[in-house]
């Protein structure tokens, strides 16, 4: 598009915001993903004076996804300057950990907090393509006054998320800002691009890797290969890595047996098959990981205590541990299961409800918020109630 066309299509949305009605009818010219952002937007409650995003002060303690850009930080920061535009990396929360910016740009950023420690779910600043492309899984666009905050109006994003190169668990997302009149249809591209070389460095700093799934199919993963595990050795290495310090063996043998008459022999077996499996990479006295430990359930963790809903939701795509007898696993899995359900109960966003009623359907605590928020007239409330009541 040339600039009269920019300028025009800036016209055309803001027609479009002042005629909701219109919208369903011109949603090829906006896209059905903008629409309904707009609409998740309006029923957030955002201030009307909000002209920059939150700011909080990030965790000292590196995720993976920060360890990855030390590796690539120098390629980023290059792209950002020679593109003259904001490079932002933001967690599945929408919270950006890292950004790069010369110029106008910058000063741009700084101003609508378009840094690190800047909070850019849709709950708070309303559309952009960095929560965009998060809430789809997919890359996305946002151009001018598409954007809900008008501080950001003068802006066209692209973003693309980023995946782990093992789990293939979205991990975060990457975003390229510039000014409206700069907009190329490459952008959504170069963003590709970056999150591209984002999950190399991800691969490459994440070697001796293990990741452990315990939600729905229970499985581990050890450099990108699946182990082949019994059920008792899945647990050991979950409840090790619930436990990065360490246990001796009597404190193992009771988190894993309880009262259970196993006997200490049939542990150290366990632990000897492991220890071959890993490679080395299982400690003794205390027994440990020694390898670098990620999990659904500790990222589920992460996002809860972040107060990340949607996130989490994602992650659990099932019962953790379904048929463990671990009195400490089964502890755990209470634990979580109460905090997930009271962000559930103040969870807004009904279609990300929905989505976990789809993988979980006996998520009763999903049901019932679901039917508090739906309209009473609406088909699916009726369905919930009877769904409830069988």
């Amino acid at each position: 598009m040339n600039r009269s066309q920019l300028i025009e299509k800036r016209h055309q949305i803001e027609q479009f915001k002042h005629n909701p009605h219109s919208l369903i009818q011109n949603s090829h010219a906006l896209g059905e993903s903008i629409i309904r952002s707009w609409q998740r937007s309006a029923r957030a409650d955002i201030p009307k004076e909000r002209m920059a995003a939150p700011l909080i002060r990030l965790d000292t303690q590196l995720s993976p996804l920060q360890h990855a850009l030390a590796y690539c930080e120098d390629e980023l920061k290059t792209i950002a300057t020679q593109a003259n535009m904001v490079l932002a990396v933001a967690d599945v929360g929408s919270t950006i950990v890292w950004s790069a910016a010369q110029g106008q740009m910058q000063r741009e950023a700084e101003n609508v907090h378009f840094v690190q420690g800047g909070q850019w779910c849709e709950a708070l600043v309303g559309t952009n393509a960095l929560a965009l492309s998060l809430k789809t899984e997919q890359s996305s666009w946002v151009f001018s006054n598409e954007h809900y905050m008008p501080s950001v109006h003068n802006w066209v994003c692209y973003a693309a998320p980023i995946s782990d190169p093992y789990s293939k668990q979205i991990l975060g997302v990457v975003d390229l800002s510039t000014i409206w009149d700069q907009h190329n249809s490459l952008g959504v591209l170069a963003a590709e691009r970056c999150a591209a070389i984002i999950q190399s460095a991800l691969l490459q700093c994440q070697r001796q890797r293990l990741y452990i799934r315990a939600f729905s199919v229970p499985q581990v993963l050890f450099n990108g290969k699946i182990l082949v595990l019994t059920p008792r050795q899945i647990e050991i290495l979950t409840i090790l890595a619930l436990c990065p310090q360490g246990l001796s063996l009597d404190s193992l043998h009771q988190a894993l047996y309880g009262e259970r008459k196993v006997s200490m022999g049939t542990l150290k077996a366990e632990m000897s098959q492991l220890r071959e499996l890993l490679g080395g990479l299982l400690g003794s006295r205390p027994y440990r990981l020694l390898a670098d430990v990620e999990a659904d359930f500790l990222q589920a963790e992460h996002a809860l205590d972040r107060g990340a809903t949607t996130a989490a939701l994602k992650l659990c795509s099932g019962v953790f541990l379904a048929k463990t007898e671990s009195p400490f696993l089964s502890a755990w899995r209470d634990c979580l299961e109460s905090r997930l359900s009271d962000a559930i109960f103040k969870a807004n966003e009904t279609d990300v409800l929905l989505r976990h009623l789809a993988r979980c359907p006996e998520a009763i605590d999903a049901i019932e918020r679901l039917i508090e928020l739906m309209p009473i007239e609406h088909p699916v409330h009726q369905n919930l109630l009877k769904y409830k009541a069988h």
